[in-house]
Parts: C-alpha cells; sequence; structure tokens
C-alpha cells in the first residue's frame, strides 16, 4: 500500500471521528437522548451502515478493494469501533461459527470492561 492509501485512509478516520461527535451531539442537545443512549444511537447507526456497505462491497468485484478500507476501516472505523465489532461477529454467525461468535461477544465485552477498569486502576496507583 502507498503512502497516499493511508493518508487517505487517516483522512476518512478523521472524518469518521468529525461525524461521530457531531451525531452524539446533535442526539443529545437536540433530541434530548442523554448519555450513554447517544452512544449507543452512534454505534447502532454505525453497524447499520457497515452493513450496508460490507453487502455492497460483497456484490462488486475486488478493484474495489482501496474503496472498502476507506470507508470501512478509515470513515466507519473513525465514526464507531462498535460497528467492526458487530460486522466481525456477523461474518462469524453467517459462517456458522456460532460457539466461536459467542465467545468473541463475551470475551470482547468482558475483557475490555475489565482493561478499562485496569487502566483506571493504573492510574490511581501511579
Amino acid at each position: 500500500m502507498s503512502l497516499k492509501f493511508y493518508l487517505i485512509l487517516a483522512c476518512a478516520g478523521g472524518v469518521g471521528v468529525l461525524c461521530r461527535f457531531t451525531l452524539g451531539q446533535f442526539s443529545i442537545r437536540t433530541l434530548g437522548i442523554p448519555m450513554p443512549w447517544s452512544t449507543m444511537l452512534v454505534n447502532c447507526f454505525g453497524a447499520l451502515l457497515i452493513g450496508v456497505l460490507a453487502q455492497f462491497f460483497a456484490n462488486r468485484s475486488s478493484d474495489t478493494v482501496e474503496l472498502q478500507f476507506w470507508l470501512i476501516s478509515g470513515l466507519l472505523g473513525g465514526f464507531t469501533t462498535f460497528s467492526a465489532f458487530s460486522l466481525e461477529t456477523v461474518l462469524l454467525l453467517q459462517s456458522g461459527n456460532w460457539g466461536e461468535a459467542l465467545m468473541y461477544v463475551c470475551l470482547s465485552v468482558l475483557l475490555c470492561m475489565l482493561m478499562c477498569v485496569a487502566g483506571m486502576q493504573l492510574v490511581r496507583f501511579v
């Protein structure tokens, strides 16, 4: 991959972050949706968008690989990593790996929560 590819990917991620912040603020200030529900709204919208794009690219030829990375990994990765988590779980389920999907969901939620607590504790002890 070229430097241009990575720069476009980084810019797409930045746009995704701005979109996440804007939608979150809009849902809080305009729609009156408090935290953490505004975050859930962003995550659900991101999951919808990644589903649309994943199916769109599945129906296309491989000449759209760079665009796929820019939109899914860059834009939506910046928008919400929960969308990537959702897609990976759905792909596991679609391939018949129900046990692995369940383990992935449970371990992802549990381990990430534990790591968050560990990070908080680390700062408290330092």
